[in-house]
């Protein structure tokens, strides 16, 4: 569905660092980093698309979150969310909801809500039932 996923950031090499550490954390890989831009990509392991790519605002005005706005990675499995959350709020991240089932979406839902450094609001989830 997804060709690409956009977050602006406010400082990229702060970034840069907080997504690294989500994205190794998801097995996903770094596609290209060009700092000079400045702007990076990730993506699954062997794919080219969709990929996930953070950048200063275009537009050269300041980065600001949006509200609503969120990107939603899948995790293979629950303690992939939870050490994916854990590894965000290690990394200047903000927790918008720990680690657990949410069965009011579906009854194998469980997922964990976070904010990168720059406020823009993610969410890890892995939709398999336990085991």
């Amino acid at each position: 569905m997804f060709s690409h996923v956009f977050f602006s950031v406010s400082d990229f090499n702060r970034a840069l660092a907080f997504y690294d550490a989500v994205m190794d954390g998801l097995g996903l890989e770094r596609r290209f980093c060009e700092p000079e831009k400045p702007w990076a990509g990730w993506h699954s392991a062997g794919r080219a698309r969709p990929f996930f790519v953070i950048c200063k605002p275009h537009d050269g005005r300041p980065h600001d979150a949006g509200n609503g706005q969120m990107a939603a990675f899948t995790a293979g499995t629950r303690a992939m969310v939870d050490a994916v959350h854990r590894i965000a709020l290690a990394h200047g991240g903000s927790c918008e909801g720990p680690p657990g089932l949410r069965t009011h979406y579906h009854p194998d839902y469980y997922g964990a809500y976070f904010r990168d450094p720059d406020g823009n609001k993610l969410c890890v989830v892995c939709h398999d039932a336990a085991g």
